[in-house]
C-alpha cells in the first residue's frame, strides 16, 4: 500500500460484494429459476445479508452504517455537488451510492423471502403473484445492478480514479 492509498475496504467486505454479485449473476442468467442451485445461492445471498447487516454495526470504518447511511442533509449535499459539477471525494460510499447498495440489499432480501413463499410454504406453491413478484424484484435488482457499475465507472471518470479496483484490493486514493 502507497503513502497515496489506504485501506477502505475490509476483507469481508469484499468477499460480501464479490460473492453477492457471483450469486445474482448464476442465478439470473444462468441456473434454472427454482432448481436447486438457485435456491441453495439463494439461502447464501441471505445469509450474507445477515452478516452484513451485523458488519454494519460492528465493522470498521467505511463498512459501518453511520458512515454512509443517506440521510436527507448528505443526499442534498451529493446531489447538490453533482449538478453543479464539483467533486464530492469521500472515503467509502456516497449517499447516493450508499442508497443504491442499501435498495440492492433490500431487493435481494425481498428475494429470498418470495422464493422461499414459492418453494417451501404450502400455501404460496404455484401462486402467480408470487412468482411475478418475485420475477419483478429480480429484475429491479438488475437496474440497480447496472445503476451501481455505470454510477462506480462514472465516478472514477470523474475523479480520476479506479473506483472498481478499490473493491479487488481494498485500498483507495486517500482524500486530499
Amino acid at each position: 500500500m502507497s503513502a497515496q492509498t489506504e485501506k477502505l475496504w475490509d476483507l469481508l467486505i469484499r468477499l460480501f460484494h464479490w460473492s453477492i454479485a457471483g450469486i445474482f449473476i448464476a442465478n439470473y442468467f444462468f441456473n434454472e429459476a427454482g432448481d436447486s442451485w438457485h435456491q441453495w445461492l439463494g439461502y447464501i445471498a441471505v445469509a450474507w445479508l445477515v452478516v452484513r447487516f451485523f458488519w454494519g454495526f460492528f465493522g470498521a470504518g467505511a463498512a459501518r452504517w453511520a458512515d454512509f447511511f443517506p440521510t436527507p442533509a448528505r443526499l442534498k449535499t451529493h446531489i447538490c455537488a453533482l449538478v453543479k459539477g464539483k467533486p464530492y471525494h469521500r472515503m467509502g460510499h456516497s449517499p447516493l451510492g450508499g442508497l443504491v447498495m442499501i435498495l440492492m440489499m433490500l431487493c435481494i432480501l425481498a428475494l429470498g423471502i418470495t422464493g422461499f413463499m414459492m418453494e417451501e410454504i404450502d400455501y404460496f406453491w404455484g401462486e402467480d403473484w408470487v412468482q411475478n413478484l418475485h420475477d419483478w424484484i429480480a429484475s429491479s435488482l438488475l437496474a440497480l445492478v447496472l445503476v451501481h457499475i455505470f454510477a462506480a465507472l462514472f465516478e472514477s471518470y470523474r475523479l480520476k480514479e479506479n473506483l472498481p479496483l478499490s473493491m479487488v484490493t481494498g485500498n483507495r486514493r486517500k482524500v486530499e
